[in-house]
């Protein structure tokens, strides 16, 4: 064996050299298992292939000061190396790849490169570019609050870091800059890890921003911004530490702006010759990290050639055991598809009275619950736009305080402090983003949209992280959330932007459970019970209905609890099933009503409380008894809940039905502001007895 620097007491620019040469032996691993995908590949034995060829100094460079189980990571798809550095076995990689049941990230259920790792707190990966920011800053923001409180349950340090990795060209999504934003508002411990490779897929940096990102980011007071050449791992090791030392320190968030190459296409779906000429291809080659690194140990004597040669070969060896142990891993079992979209719901029974408490609105109801469990579990946080009631204790001191443009949390901030209810900025993806980073460390974010007519900004923190995480990462990793969301019309004036439905666009995304009460102890029962579950629930609360005079009741007591997908009958009839929710309940009763006064027609009103999962069976039974079913909802009719329920009945109750399937809802337009012409786009009283007597006769 020749004699080389391998002890750790000799170094190179400042790095012991058996470290550097342990990282160069990763490096090599990693570019290996990215060969090997590509053959497994083009032998059909893997299904799909991105690499991370050209960043694996840079990675490797930065964990040597990042603690795998201590610090928090939301990478993206080109962080193998990271992987690999963090212990991550080439096996496991390699499991991923192959989509076998064995994979421990997903077993089988997310394509190569999405890491899941819960004993080394890295966080399940979407493919969304650019999504994972803002659950990070969530992240770092629970931490905080985690070790502040001490809470049980919840573990954190007070000098951990969350870090979380982009392209550059993620930079232009607008959710990287609202956790820019954040982070640097709250002055938190994240470090973005910009990987600059000069491309997103075929389009080159200079027509993605107007200059480099840590130029565009230089505003942000209390960004420390980090560029470096990250080809180069001793620069990586030198430069990186200063930035993760200063995040670990309490001095506020950091980026590193790090230039890397990308020898290899964006992925093997993706050809670069089509739009990259040979010669910048052969430049690049020239920059490769894991050559440069190597020509670094040789010229200080740290390696021979004959070491690195047999290293490269040593890291091929492996590469290729491990890929032969991935194929023989078990396959999935398509029986299993189902499992882990949520997990299991709350125990709960509802008990059959609801007591004599003060009577209350709905409106009321709710902002009562939220502080019975607030007082009682410190998990519980509420926040979004205008939810508290002032910019600061001091203010509050003089003023009511706000609570919400509608006081559904009035008074929150004032008892439980400016931690616990709090405002955030006007973007509706930073507060389900940071909530979905909050319920990952183990709190009980109940997050606020002002509005549902403006929910679709944060459709992308809902649909494709919120609803997929415990799915996507076969049930390690899991999301309690409550969204609370105003919704609906009804308001004379509302118009466009403060009139909509649509929750159907919810129950139609798996993994997010979806509740809509109508009167005031259903609101206490079913939020009490959505703030128990472990899976995302979208509490829609019909803004009409907080305070009205029809659906007050008696305050139920802590104990009452109301199960998701379980109805209740707002009145009991004999001729026809109406099935209904949300405003429209109170408008089917007094339909009904007035048909029975009229015309002696019994009509059993079904209030379904819960939209995902509903209650079926209550239907069924209902149309079993009467044979005809009409279902109302404030929604537009053409594929609503309607239409779902209605073709369930017909496809399970058939034999039972005497006449069609009806439905009444909202005309297939936007809701006007003038009240005329908002009368007649909703769904009126007169509608519904209208429809209840054409099915009566049919």
């Amino acid at each position: 064996m020749p004699k080389t620097q391998t002890a750790a007491s000799k170094k190179h620019r400042g790095v012991p050299a058996d470290e550097a040469v342990a990282d160069f032996r990763l490096a090599c691993v990693s570019r290996a298992i990215d060969d090997r995908e590509i053959v497994l590949r083009q032998q059909s034995k893997a299904f799909f292939q991105i690499s991370g060829a050209g960043h694996e100094a840079l990675y490797l460079g930065l964990m040597r000061d990042l603690r795998p189980g201590y610090d928090w990571f939301f990478p993206y798809y080109r962080d193998g190396a990271l992987m690999l550095g963090a212990g991550v076995s080439a096996k496991d990689l390699l499991l991923q790849a192959v989509g076998s049941a064995d994979d421990p990230a997903s077993a089988g259920r997310q394509m190569p490169c999405h890491w899941s790792i819960p004993d080394l707190n890295v966080v399940t990966q979407s493919s969304a570019t650019g999504s994972q920011c803002i659950p990070a800053v969530g992240c770092a923001e629970a931490a905080r609050y985690i070790v502040r409180r001490d809470l049980p349950g919840c573990t954190a340090y007070g000098d951990e870091l969350t870090y979380v990795s982009l392209g550059e060209g993620a930079c232009s999504q607008g959710e990287f800059w609202e956790a820019l934003n954040t982070a640097c508002t709250l002055h938190l411990p994240v470090l973005f890890v910009v990987a600059d490779n000069g491309y997103a897929i075929s389009v080159p940096s200079d027509d993605q921003h107007p200059a480099p990102v840590s130029d565009l980011v230089r505003g942000f007071r209390g960004l420390a911004v980090h560029k470096m050449d990250g080809r180069d791992y001793f620069e990586v090791r030198q430069k990186g530490r200063k930035a993760i030392e200063r995040v670990r320190a309490g001095e506020g968030p950091g980026l590193i702006h790090a230039i890397v190459t990308r020898p290899y296409s964006h992925s093997l779906s993706d050809d670069q010759r089509k739009y990259r000429t040979a010669e910048d291809l052969a430049e690049e080659q020239e920059y490769d990290p894991i050559d440069q690194l190597e020509r670094e140990l040789l010229q200080a004597g740290v390696l021979t050639a004959d070491d690195a040669a047999r290293i490269r070969g040593e890291a091929k060896e492996h590469v290729t055991q491990a890929a032969n142990e991935a194929l023989a891993g078990a396959r999935p079992d398509s029986a299993t598809v189902l499992a882990h979209v949520t997990g299991p719901l709350p125990d709960v029974t509802e008990p059959d009275t609801a007591g004599e408490g003060d009577v209350v609105t709905f409106g009321d109801a709710i902002l009562r619950t939220l502080h019975e469990v607030m007082e009682r579990d410190e998990r519980v946080r509420v926040f979004g736009e205008d939810v508290g009631d002032a910019a600061s204790l001091e203010v509050l001191e003089h003023v009511a305080g706000k609570g919400g443009v509608f006081g559904i949390t009035h008074g929150l901030t004032r008892k439980f402090g400016m931690a616990r209810c709090y405002n955030t900025p006007l973007a509706e993806a930073n507060i389900v983003g940071r909530a979905i980073g909050q319920g990952i460390r183990g709190l009980r974010p109940c997050p606020e949209i002002q509005f549902f007519d403006y929910i679709w900004t944060a459709m992308q923190q809902i649909r494709t992280e919120a609803a997929t995480i415990r799915w996507r990462s076969n049930g390690q990793w899991s999301v309690p959330m409550v969204l609370r969301v105003p919704i609906g019309g009804y308001l004379q004036g509302g118009a466009i932007w403060h009139s909509q439905s649509g929750e159907s666009i919810f129950t139609h995304t798996p993994g997010i459970f979806v509740v809509m009460p109508s009167r005031a102890r259903d609101a206490a029962g079913l939020l009490r019970t959505a703030l128990e579950c472990s899976d995302p629930v979208i509490f829609l609360e019909h803004k009409h209905l907080y305070r009205q005079m029809y659906n007050r009741d008696p305050f139920p007591p802590p104990e009452y609890k109301i199960p998701l997908g379980k109805a209740a009958f707002a009145k009991r009839g004999d001729d026809i099933t109406l099935v209904t929710y949300g405003a429209t309940v109170q408008k089917s009763v007094q339909a009904s009503r007035d048909l029975e006064k009229s015309q002696g027609l019994s009509v059993e009103v079904i209030d379904l409380r819960s939209l995902w999962p509903w209650d079926d069976e209550t239907v069924a039974d209902s149309v079993a008894k009467t044979s005809r079913l009409l279902v109302v909802h404030e929604d537009i009719l053409e594929f609503g809940m309607g239409a779902e329920i209605s073709a369930w009945v017909t496809e399970h109750c058939f034999w039972n039905l005497d006449a069609p399937v009806m439905r009444v809802g909202a005309k297939h337009t936007w809701v006007a502001y003038e009240p005329t012409l908002e009368n007649a786009i909703l769904p009126q009283t007169s509608d519904i007895a209208e429809a209840l007597q054409r099915l009566a006769s049919a």
